[in-house]
């Protein structure tokens, strides 16, 4: 039987690096939305990204990938702030800064994303992972 240990320990780095990191990176991205600063939006996403990078190394040295949770929390998120920053941007409430920031975000978020598919699964595994391929189609057709 496996240990638990080592799960609880990559659960504890993981909650750490994002306690730390993603909220560093999070207040940053809020406090130059806040202040329409670009630059100070662009320090918070490299923080979020760095939550990841950090993420997909803590993985590596369990020798994981993210849990169905983890997943699942990661694109809920992505695509609530994607609703909010499109229903922001037809009301016209976001100004010039907040609409860069917001493009940098999830220009970023989405290249980061499709990088850690390509070089975990590679090309043809990546898009394995969205297909579903029917399995009626396969036997007999």
């Amino acid at each position: 039987m496996l240990s638990p240990l080592p799960i609880v320990e990559r659960s504890i780095l993981v909650f750490s690096t994002w306690a730390v990191l993603g909220f560093l990176g999070l207040g940053l991205l809020l406090e130059g939305l806040t202040r329409d600063s670009v630059t100070l939006s662009s320090l918070g996403v490299g923080g979020i990204v760095l939550a990841f990078v950090v993420h997909i190394v803590i993985n590596g040295v369990f020798d994981t990938g993210f849990s169905p949770g983890e997943t699942a929390l990661g694109i809920g998120a992505y695509g609530l702030l994607g609703l909010v920053f499109v229903i922001g941007a037809i009301t016209g409430e976001t100004t010039m800064a907040d609409f860069y920031s917001g493009l940098i975000f999830f220009g970023v978020l989405a290249l980061g994303f499709l990088t850690y598919l390509f070089t975990r699964h590679g090309l043809r595994g990546a898009f394995s992972r969205f297909h579903v391929k029917p399995a009626s189609l396969g036997e007999g057709a």
